[in-house]
């Protein structure tokens, strides 16, 4: 899980401002955020995979080759509170395939997706949060 450096600080200190409209804009910003991180984890298991005889195993360090669509399928994207997004993937063996194990090296493909989308993320939850200041000072 990738989290936020002081998220719960920063979610508090929102909570204290925020009215339930950007509360709301937010929400569905943070929504589509994890949607974003979400496709791109799910895009580096597709990318040049072969299923099947002809399928090959990834390499450490590289994001995990799609075989039978069971990690792909399982990666999703949850609200759990109006301003907390979840993007997991719920695979038997994803954490094994994120971090590695004692019989394999990692293939990591969440922490690398949530790395490469972080600037387009912050500036859509920023947007959010611009979009409701510039609404509540008119």
């Amino acid at each position: 899980m990738v989290d936020v450096k002081g998220h719960r600080r920063l979610v508090s200190r929102f909570k204290k401002m925020a009215s339930p409209a950007m509360e709301k804009r937010v929400g569905k910003a943070l929504f589509a955020a994890g949607e974003i991180v979400e496709d791109r984890a799910k895009g580096s298991i597709m990318a040049g995979s072969v299923s099947g005889k002809r399928h090959v195993p990834s390499r450490p360090g590289e994001p995990p080759s799609n075989d039978t669509a069971v990690l792909h399928n399982n990666i999703e994207t949850v609200q759990k509170e109006p301003l907390l997004v979840e993007v997991s993937s719920n695979a038997p063996y994803s954490a094994a395939l994120e971090f590695g194990s004692s019989k394999m090296e990692a293939r990591p493909f969440m922490g690398p997706a949530a790395r490469e989308t972080k600037g387009e993320v912050v500036a859509l939850i920023n947007e959010a949060i611009q979009h409701e200041l510039r609404k509540a000072a008119r």
